[in-house]
């Protein structure tokens, strides 16, 4: 005879997880889950303005601290490849953020007024004349 179903569809002679096997695993997708709203709130947040670095800055940081809690808690408690692949990538991504927002800060009056004059130009000649203003406030050695 079959055994019966139980509602999430494995039968009930199967081992269940223990209880906190469970939570360890719960407790872990909501850090990937906070892992991936602070490494994309840092990515966008960066998009929108120089003026908002310190944030995205905040959320950088705040990703790479969970991206390494999760890393080390996926590893040695095997929970999930998939969560270890994404913890991977996502630490790519913030690593790549963190060079983007220290060079941000290193040439932040430069990219602000770049941001300023882009925000007011209306024809393709006046981001040209952005762009070339942008080249010039620029040290010589990065030209």
């Amino acid at each position: 005879m079959n055994s019966p179903l139980v509602p999430g569809g494995s039968p009930r002679n199967q081992n269940p997880r223990s209880e906190a096997a469970k939570a360890s695993l719960l407790r872990t997708h909501n850090l990937f889950r906070m892992f991936i709203v602070a490494v994309l709130g840092a990515f966008f947040v960066f998009q929108l303005d120089v003026n908002y670095l310190w944030l995205a800055a905040l959320l950088t940081v705040a990703g790479l601290v969970l991206g390494v809690l999760l890393l080390v808690r996926a590893t040695k408690l095997r929970e999930s490849r998939l969560v270890l692949f994404g913890t991977i990538s996502g630490l790519v991504v913030t690593v790549v953020m963190a060079l983007m927002i220290m060079v941000s800060a290193v040439f932040f009056n430069q990219i602000r007024d770049y941001q300023q004059c882009a925000r007011h130009a209306l024809t393709q000649q006046a981001a040209s004349a952005c762009r070339t203003e942008l080249e010039k406030s620029m040290p010589t050695q990065l030209r």
